[in-house]
């Protein structure tokens, strides 16, 4: 149960922080160029979504390379 507990607390971890990440990365794009003037709530809202998105999709990569080097560990030195 610990171990369950623990791959738990380390996906919400990893997806918390690549969502921060890509949310602070996203600054430098320019993206107030395609929003129309007075959209200031929809250009926050397609930030964030963008964000969501962006981070999900790394830390889930980044999850999935560490099962799959874990699992080739696995089999080559056992």
């Amino acid at each position: 149960m610990d171990m369950v507990l623990f791959n738990g607390v380390m996906v919400l971890l990893s997806h918390m922080l690549f969502i921060f990440i890509s949310f602070w990365s996203l600054k430098a794009i320019r993206i107030e160029k395609w929003i129309k003037k007075g959209h200031i709530r929809e250009a926050r809202v397609l930030y964030l979504f963008l964000s969501i998105a962006l981070g999900y999709t790394v830390s889930t990569f980044l999850l999935a390379f560490v099962m799959a080097s874990r699992n080739i560990s696995y089999l080559l030195f056992q």
